[in-house]
């Protein structure tokens, strides 16, 4: 099944021929080289298992920040002769700590500018990447008003969100600097990552923190320790130890307390 007809079964019907004419569903048995295939704790594969929960995850940012690059390379679509289109979906499993879930990932908040497909954007996501150029201040503060849409159209919900500053690999042309970036994710109350779509960096934590962060809201208390049990056993002794005295050290000390917040804001393994 198209993976537009999918998600027209939860919308309006009135809008369902505008929708599907912007999305070009991308199935994964076309791709190859995906940004997580050399990972020992994720994998990913082609297309998606119907026993396996399926999460709808939308790319929103500035246009030229790198939105559909980083869709790309989780499509493994980079080198298609389609590759500078918008508007794709890309449909491909993860088993990512031992645990297979499908992501849909949308790239078509510049498809349209009709008010219409954005308001559906921001209604459709299980999680969300705001995207921005380290390269733009203007698209990081595009990135802070579209946080502040999202929390305004689902008020009552505690949605996954990521904070992206894209083409960390531009040094000479930064504009925003990344404490920047991790104190707008603090006072957003929402993750953040840098990535270099041209580098592949970061890339493969981006999409495997999107699916550990909705894992920790949707997934039962009891599934949540498990995982982390299994985490904690896979931790070295001086990490457990630097964690352990970070806590302790922001307990007594304000300002230490928010530095100790803004590294956790980078941890996208935690809530």
């Amino acid at each position: 099944m198209p993976v537009d007809d999918r998600e027209l079964r939860s919308m309006p019907e009135a809008q369902p021929t505008e929708l599907s004419s912007l999305m070009r569903f991308s199935p994964g048995e076309q791709h190859r080289n995906s940004c997580v295939s050399d990972s020992s704790d994720s994998v990913i594969s082609s297309g998606s298992d119907s026993d396996c929960q399926v999460y709808k995850v939308v790319l929103l940012g500035e246009h030229g920040v790198g939105k559909s690059s980083l869709a790309r390379i989780f499509g493994g679509v980079e080198d298609s002769n389609d590759s500078e289109e918008t508007g794709n979906t890309y449909d491909r499993s993860l088993v990512v700590d031992d645990e297979e879930t499908s992501i849909l990932l949308y790239d078509i908040w510049e498809q349209d500018n009709s008010q219409w497909l954005k308001d559906q954007c921001m209604r459709m996501g299980d999680a969300y990447i705001i995207v921005y150029s380290v390269t733009d201040k203007s698209s990081f503060e595009k990135a802070s008003e579209l946080r502040i849409q999202l929390r305004r159209a689902r008020q009552s919900e505690n949605i996954p969100i990521i904070l992206v500053g894209n083409k960390s690999d531009l040094v000479r042309s930064r504009e925003v600097s990344v404490d920047e970036g991790s104190a707008c994710a603090v006072v957003f109350d929402c993750k953040f990552i840098e990535t270099s779509a041209s580098l592949h960096h970061n890339v493969r934590d981006l999409f495997e923190g999107i699916v550990r962060q909705i894992r920790l809201r949707k997934d039962s208390k009891e599934e949540n320790a498990r995982r982390m049990a299994n985490c904690k056993r896979r931790e070295s002794i001086s990490k457990k130890a630097k964690r352990f005295l970070g806590r302790m050290v922001a307990r007594k000390n304000k300002k230490m307390a928010f530095r100790q917040k803004s590294k956790s804001c980078h941890d996208l393994s935690v809530l």
